[in-house]
């Protein structure tokens, strides 16, 4: 397996991704889009968990396929996001076809950055005019770091941030993860290094190898603020929903090897799946198995990665990776 050419979710292909920040507010929406729409599951492992029409997710649902799935900052009040996305899409003629009325589906999740330093005292809820801009801004590429629903994310030492990766499988399908990392628990160890530094490809965060140095006794703390990571994993394999849902399970192994602690009481921990169907799997027993362990795979880099692209901003309740470490990973002041 090798990285797709982008090293992004939209290495599979018929999906974009669109982003919108309000600097003020310190936060963001990141919208994943079909092309046409494409078969979606979900997973939540953590304790606190904020979603949107996860419900119709189940495989036992009419709705077999969503339009969007939308990954939003501001807690409770981010789930407008997907309202935002909803009309916009509407517009546009898409949407679930009941009686001629068109009915967007567009599952969404949420994560809290709410003590974040910036200014949440809006008169008008911001998130569904964010949810409609980061729509109109899909794109195949798309930028990393303090952007999106990652833009005023935190984890326990250093500042969160919005990661994406991808790999291809040897026998062609394209798996990729999109992921808003926002946790109570640590991406890097006591120095430098990520925790998911074992699976990184070509130096995507920093080269540095696996963490060398960490307290094995060290409980996990808690701050106010930091709380849920929320991720997409896609393929362009075609998966019913059950096997969609089992990818999104699997996925969550590549969180824990890129968090930890995660899936704690107060992180909202969850990963929706995307299929979109194009390439048949060529073995019904060994290929899920290894579009399992790449949406893992994928879903830890792109941990790592959205954590050491975040840019530094006035009023942040902790450093980012370059303010600490330096782009080298040698410890700064």
């Amino acid at each position: 397996m090798q990285p797709g050419a982008r090293n992004l979710i939209t290495d599979v292909a018929g999906l974009k991704v669109g982003n919108a920040r309000d600097d003020t507010v310190r936060s963001g929406v990141s919208v994943l889009l079909g092309d046409a729409p494409f078969t979606a599951a979900v997973h939540v492992m953590g304790g606190a968990p904020g979603t949107r029409e996860t419900d119709l997710l189940a495989p036992d649902k009419i709705v077999q396929q969503v339009d969007a799935l939308v990954l939003s900052g501001g807690s409770a009040f981010g789930l407008d996001a997907a309202s935002g996305v909803v009309d916009a899409l509407r517009a546009k003629g898409r949407g679930f076809d009941v009686g001629g009325q068109r009915v967007p589906i567009v599952p969404g999740a949420i994560l809290f950055d709410l003590l974040n330093g910036g200014d949440k005292g809006w008169t008008e809820n911001p998130y569904k005019a964010l949810g409609a801009a980061a729509l109109a801004a899909a794109s195949t590429s798309f930028a990393l770091g303090s952007e999106g629903a990652g833009t005023g994310a935190t984890t326990r030492s250093l500042k969160g941030g919005l990661g994406s990766a991808s790999l291809v499988l040897d026998c062609g399908i394209n798996v990729g993860a999109l992921v808003a990392v926002n946790a109570l628990g640590d991406a890097v160890g006591a120095g430098p290094e990520f925790w998911a530094g074992a699976w990184e490809f070509g130096g995507e965060f920093g080269g540095l190898g696996p963490v060398r140095a960490h307290d094995p006794a060290a409980e996990p703390g808690f701050k106010h603020g930091q709380a849920t990571t929320i991720a997409i994993v896609a393929t362009d394999a075609a998966l019913t929903q059950a096997e969609a849902q089992r990818m999104a399970t699997a996925a969550h192994d590549g969180m824990a090897r890129a968090l930890v602690p995660s899936h704690t009481p107060y992180d909202g921990d969850l990963v929706f799946a995307a299929a979109t169907g194009a390439q048949r799997m060529p073995d019904p027993v060994l290929t899920p198995m290894a579009l399992g362990h790449a949406a893992a795979t994928c879903l830890a880099r792109a941990i790592a990665r959205g954590v050491f692209a975040a840019r530094p901003a006035p009023g942040d309740p902790v450093p980012c990776w370059s303010e600490k470490f330096g782009a080298a990973g040698t410890t700064g002041n």
